[in-house]
């Protein structure tokens, strides 16, 4: 199984080409469905396939939460992602997908890989909205091969924000709100955990919002802003002074957004921050490689609000504000 990730550096030469390859894998037979449905995580998010070692049950955690393994000495919790997504499939999960991302190290238990798939995000989806009610949101894209099986994209960070637990509390006290509401932020993000975490960001520090689920619907609200302002007699820094975006996104993913604002000079003077869960050195330079002005791991908050505070506010405002 390890053969299916060899040379994965190599593939960071996707990022930046609207190019991705996801991990395929199974779950087992819903019995809700009778059906054995297909899922898909982005290979950058994958560190191992092994077989599922022996597991360490733990107190005090969600259901779904099988225990800990240990990993060259690093204890790594594990998550029966049939269970989590509410499935009840007949045969066991003795596979483990060891994923890492937002610096967290966890396991997956799956019925089965299937291969690695090579595809455009132009032809990742936004899932439609019953199948994103069956499943509580937690399919942040689909998109159909060519044997009409239709894969979902999980939303990762959802699944380890819900099953870690965290007090994240904190984390917003020590932000400074700047309390400015001629400031607006356009921000894309696929996942409902990560564009509420931002929405709550924002809200802490007193400027506006306005949220896109993707690449391609954050580029469309752009054009309509520019079409506004050119009409108006005005500047689209008027009406949108800063913009952040993930990286992985269907349709249009944040290196190609980038490179359409940085490359429009109706755009000019906008700084573009990429806030994303890939948060290694070749993504960095990926995206500096585009013209984004900063990098920021997502669920840092208080990083993040520090940034935005910088960027957004001219060098004597910045001042002020501390």
């Amino acid at each position: 199984m390890s053969d299916l990730l060899k040379n994965i550096d190599a593939r960071t030469r996707l990022a930046g080409t609207n190019k991705l390859e996801i991990l395929l894998f199974s779950l087992g037979v819903d019995s809700r469905t009778a059906r054995r449905e297909t899922f898909g995580i982005n290979v950058f998010k994958v560190r191992e396939v092994m077989r599922t070692p022996p597991i360490t049950a733990a107190p005090d955690m969600p259901s779904s939460v099988k225990g800990m393994v240990s990993l060259r000495g690093i204890l790594v919790p594990v998550v029966d992602l049939a269970e989590y997504v509410g499935m009840q499939p007949e045969s066991p999960r003795d596979i483990m997908i060891v994923t890492e991302y937002n610096g967290h190290t966890q396991g997956f238990l799956v019925e089965a890989v299937d291969t690695i798939l090579r595809l455009d995000w132009s032809q990742m989806r936004v899932p439609p909205e019953m199948l994103t009610a069956n499943l509580g949101g937690l399919v942040t894209a689909v998109t159909e091969l060519a044997d009409n099986r239709l894969v979902m994209m999980l939303d990762v960070e959802r699944v380890l924000a819900e099953t870690a637990k965290q007090d994240d509390e904190y984390k917003f006290t020590s932000i400074k709100p700047i309390n400015r509401d001629d400031l607006t932020v356009l921000y894309a993000d696929d996942s409902s955990v990560a564009r509420n975490q931002i929405e709550r960001t924002l809200d802490v520090l007193g400027i506006k919002g306005i949220a896109a689920v993707n690449g391609r619907v954050a580029w469309d609200e752009l054009q309509k802003l520019a079409a506004y302002a050119e009409s108006a007699g005005r500047k689209v820094t008027d009406l949108v002074q800063l913009i952040l975006t993930d990286v992985e996104m269907p349709e249009m993913d944040g290196y190609i957004l980038t490179k359409n604002v940085k490359s429009d000079m109706r755009f000019a003077g906008i700084p573009v921050i990429m806030h994303s869960s890939l948060s290694s050195m070749s993504n960095m330079q990926l995206g500096k490689s585009v013209g984004v002005d900063e990098y920021v791991p997502k669920f840092e908050p208080q990083r993040l609000a520090e940034t935005l505070t910088r960027l957004i506010l001219r060098p004597g405002e910045v001042a002020a504000a501390h």
